[in-house]
């Protein structure tokens, strides 16, 4: 994954897998990986199931139950390897599942992507078992690549909503934001979905100005990020700011302050127990990944 960028490499990022998109379309083909051989992955419900050492759990064909719908998610060491589709597809937003937070860091950045590929497919699937043109029952195809309605003869694929996370600096200082549902202490990046008929840049100037009251200029794309909750591409982004004051809307952010690098990096290595000015992001999401770019520039 090194190779394909120059910039930082953020978590779900890298997976091992080979997609085989020639295999997706091939019926015989898809049906040849179906054997003793393939590899299923195991998870209880959209939460991965993991080894005591921390890797994620293969089950084979066998495991599934005969009614299961299977989704292709590549392969691996030429084995084809899949995950079945669950009843339920997520219930909530990220931070309302505590229990995949804490099962997600005990896994390596490999099969972290994996699990986060496999979890948007699949939960994309449970969640549009119904055409959205006209309501009729849809199917599975193309190895869990797409759903048709027979009835009205639609077809529908897995979604990637675009959204933008950004650093906003002035005068050597980062511009971040704390939500409601943060954690105490906790402050982010400013973020929001990109709307119809808009670039990434103008999506950048848009939301921050919409939540903090500033205008952006020399915006500047640094690295994306798949997320699976349930499934964004986040676009992570820096911008220089005109002015420092701030005009928050409250019904975004609870909070928005600017941060000195001595702030910044103070915060970054004392982590999120730490006794810093603020608590940084996890790990895991990009504005972790953005706010060490920063302090290595």
């Amino acid at each position: 994954m090194s190779s394909l960028i120059n910039g930082p490499v953020a978590a779900f990022a890298g997976s091992p897998l080979d997609r085989a998109d020639h295999i997706r379309a091939d019926p015989d083909a898809l049906a040849g990986l179906m054997d003793w051989r393939a590899k299923v992955l195991v998870m209880e419900g959209l939460e991965p199931a993991i080894t005591p050492d921390g890797q994620l759990v293969w089950g084979t064909l066998a495991d599934v139950p005969e009614t299961a719908e299977l989704v292709f998610l590549g392969l691996l060491d030429g084995k084809g390897c899949f995950s079945a589709v669950p009843e339920e597809g997520a219930g909530g937003p990220a931070y309302a599942q505590p229990r995949v937070w804490n099962l997600m860091q005990m896994l390596s950045p490999p099969d972290l992507a994996i699990y986060g590929a496999a979890r948007s497919l699949v939960d994309w699937h449970a969640r549009h078992r119904f055409c959205a043109r006209c309501g009729a029952d849809t199917k599975l195809t193309k190895g869990g690549w797409q759903r048709n309605c027979d009835a009205c003869q639609a077809q529908h694929f897995p979604r990637v909503d675009p959204v933008t996370i950004m650093l906003v600096e002035h005068s050597g200082r980062l511009l971040l934001g704390r939500q409601p549902r943060f954690p105490p202490r906790a402050f982010s990046a400013l973020a929001g979905f990109v709307e119809p008929g808009e670039t990434i840049e103008e999506a950048v100037a848009r939301e921050v100005h919409e939540e903090a009251g500033v205008h952006v200029r020399d915006v500047e794309y640094i690295a994306t990020q798949p997320w699976p909750f349930p499934s964004q591409l986040m676009i992570g982004c820096y911008a220089e700011a005109e002015g420092d004051e701030l005009t928050i809307d409250t019904t975004e952010l609870e909070e928005a302050r600017w941060f000195s690098r001595e702030e910044v990096e103070y915060a970054m290595k004392a982590g999120r127990d730490g006794d810093g000015t603020f608590a940084p992001p996890p790990r895991e999401a990009i504005a972790n990944t953005l706010l060490q770019w920063w302090l290595d520039r």
